[in-house]
Formats: structure tokens, sequence, C-alpha cells
């Protein structure tokens, strides 16, 4: 292999909540490697924005104003892309959101939000882009972007995290099903890399950031929003040719170091720090 076949050139990527944060880096380096660009979102000013921006790097973009969370519209979205572009290749399933909340504290109405809008938008997407990819006869790449908390016990965060877990659980069982049509399905669960969504959830500046760096981050700090995109970027090109229904930590250590803590002190690691 050499280094072309990082390249994306002319190939098709759909992006569900593609307007900030993880999804605009991600539209943004798939761009530079070669890909053109859908954008599916609910967030006109910063969809458009960050279309232009694409084409201001060469590529074609598009943004489809979108409700993920009504699966009619994603599957109108994905028809648009097949009829405009003739082809996709790159499904990055980045949908999500979530609110901290004890379980017992919450509602059916809560419930149902966190389902549809972390995992029915994946499933809805899901099944409109295979179906594009199969009659392409072309291959593809799916992307599903779960969560560290997917992974771990999320106290406060137990539907959100239901959710992510099963996220990468269909990641290995679509990869199974669609194996036999060269189509790869990946995962990729982020931990703390600061986006605008993240704000409220978790203290990632000042003291919080310092307290991560120093105890909690193997790599002793947070991450960047080109580190998860460029994740993605690897798993849609060729350089991921065999691999399928992997999920990759982008978390900087975190899943394994559980509850191992680096000392302040003597900057050694500890179980459960005191």
């Amino acid at each position: 292999m050499t280094r072309h076949d990082l390249r994306l050139d002319d190939k098709v990527a759909f992006i569900t909540a593609g307007a900030n944060g993880l999804g605009e880096a991600t539209a943004m380096q798939l761009a530079r490697f070669g890909a053109d660009i859908v954008i599916a979102d609910i967030d006109a000013d910063n969809g458009n924005r960050v279309a232009h921006a694409v084409r201001e790097l060469g590529r074609r973009a598009q943004f489809i104003a979108t409700n993920v969370m009504d699966t009619a519209q994603i599957e109108s979205a994905v028809a648009a892309t097949a009829e405009q572009f003739g082809r996709l290749d790159i499904l990055v399933n980045n949908a999500g959101g979530v609110r901290q909340n004890n379980f017992m504290d919450q509602n059916e109405r809560s419930w149902r939000k966190h389902i549809d809008m972390n995992l029915v938008s994946m499933l809805a997407a899901t099944q409109a882009a295979t179906r594009v990819m199969i009659a392409g006869d072309r291959g593809g790449a799916i992307i599903n972007v779960a969560s560290s908390e997917g992974m771990r016990g999320a106290p406060g965060y137990a539907v959100y995290a239901a959710c992510k877990a099963g996220m990468i659980s269909f990641t290995r069982s679509m990869a199974l099903e669609l194996s036999g049509y060269g189509i790869q399905v990946h995962a990729v669960a982020p931990d703390m890399i600061p986006t605008h969504g993240l704000k409220g959830i978790v203290a990632i500046a000042s003291e919080g950031e310092n307290m991560a760096r120093d105890r909690y981050i193997p790599l002793g700090r947070v991450g960047e929003v080109e580190e998860f995109a460029n994740v993605v970027v690897f798993l849609a090109s060729g350089m991921a040719s065999y691999l399928t229904g992997v999920t990759i930590p982008v978390d900087g250590g975190t899943i394994a170091s559980s509850g191992w803590n680096r000392s302040p002190a003597d900057g050694g690691w500890t179980l459960y720090h005191e």
C-alpha cells in the first residue's frame, strides 16, 4: 500500500449532524483527502458555512436541511444525495445528543428523545445509505460515532450510554450482514474532546482540564476534533481494507486506564485515587 491509499478522491460522504463539532471536523478532513461532502443537519447557517468551506477546498459539497429525528427526512436526504452525486460511498452517523439526568428523574419522553436522536437516526441513515451502496456495487464504509460512555458505566447518562452501547453492538452485527457487499462497518468512540455540544456535560476548562490532564487521561490532555476526524479518514480509506466491525476509542487512553489515576504528587499510577 502507498500513501495514495489514504486518498478518497471522487468518493461521496454523507455526514449526519455535520454542521458543527466532530461532524464539521470530519467533513473538512474527508474533503482534504478528496471526498465530496453532503451535510445533513438541522442547522442551516452552519451547515451552509461548512459546505462553502468544503467547496473552497475544491470538492463538491451540499447542505441538506434534515431533522435526524425524522426518519422520512433522513431517507429523503440520502435519496437526494444519490440523485445529485450519483453515488454514496461513506456514511458517518454522527448525530446524537445527551443531557445529564439521573435515570429515576427521567420520563418516557426523555427516554424516547435519547433513543430517537442517538440510535434510531443511525438505524434510518444506515438502512437508506446501505441500499444506495448495494445498488452502486462499489462497496462502502459506514462509520458510527459512538462514545466511551458506551463502553463503561455512566451515572447520570444511563439511557445515552445504553444507546451508545447499542450502537457498538449494531456495528458488529452490520459488519457481518454487509460483508458480502464489500461494505465495512466501524465505530469510533471519543471521550473528552471539547465541542460546543460538550459544554455543560463535563468540566474541560481551567480546573477541570488540569484535573483531566494530570490525573485521568494517560496522554495528559484533552483531544482535538481533528484527531477524531483523522481516525474517520483512516477507516474510510483503503488503509483500513482488512478491518470491519471494530470500535476504536479516541480517548487519550481513558478506557485503557479505567479506575487507574495518575498521582499529582509523584506522577505514578494508583488504582482509585483518594
